[in-house]
């Protein structure tokens, strides 16, 4: 089997991340993700165990105490992480398996993980990414000026990103990052075993 790999997906609020990460996974079931834990309370719509796993301020507070997170940040006074044990069950499974979080938590995986893939979703622009803060429609204007200040703070990470995506048409976005995947699958890195017994 190809040796699995864990690919990172980062993005400013209202670039269209979680579009993108949702059709990566229709198109490829297999891949695994990495639900992250979050202290805030479900919008209309989320699943728990699905879109995050919600848990109370205190119980995320002691599972950073127990070092159950690779990474954890606080954003708009909720918090968030992603589970160390997903990440070494991925491991030790050799499954593929997608992370959809912010460019701190990204650098944190990067510095303890080897191998990961890391792709930053870009709006067309950042008129574009205002408008479509204010077109979501259930935030305050002062909480829709923070996320645009902090997109800007965010925009200073992508140098050291793998691939860059320019959300302007979503199934153009979409092919990119399957085509991203599809590139990264047939690596000769991750074919050694296959290779072996071809040679054989």
């Amino acid at each position: 089997m190809a040796k699995g790999l864990f690919i990172v997906v980062s993005a400013p609020s209202g670039a269209g991340k979680s579009s993108l990460c949702q059709r990566l996974m229709q198109t490829y079931p297999e891949i695994k993700f990495s639900v992250s834990y979050t202290s805030r309370t479900p919008r209309p719509n989320e699943v728990n165990g699905k879109d995050y796993y919600f848990i109370s301020r205190e119980e995320f507070q002691e599972r950073i105490d127990r070092g159950e997170f690779i990474e954890w940040v606080e954003n708009y006074g909720n918090l968030y992480g992603s589970s160390r044990k997903a990440m070494e069950e991925f491991i030790r499974d050799d499954s593929d398996l997608l992370l959809d979080i912010e460019p701190q938590g990204a650098k944190k995986v990067k510095k303890e993980f080897k191998g990961g893939i890391y792709v930053f979703i870009l709006p067309p622009s950042r008129l574009e990414l205002l408008k479509r803060l204010e077109k979501r429609g259930h935030e305050t204007d002062d909480v829709i000026q923070k996320r645009f200040k902090q997109a800007e703070s965010e925009l200073k990470e992508i140098s050291w990103y793998d691939y860059i995506i320019f959300n302007k048409d979503l199934e153009t976005a979409v092919n990119q990052l399957i085509s991203i995947y599809i590139a990264e699958k047939c690596k000769r890195s991750r074919l050694q075993n296959e290779i072996k017994k071809f040679k054989k």
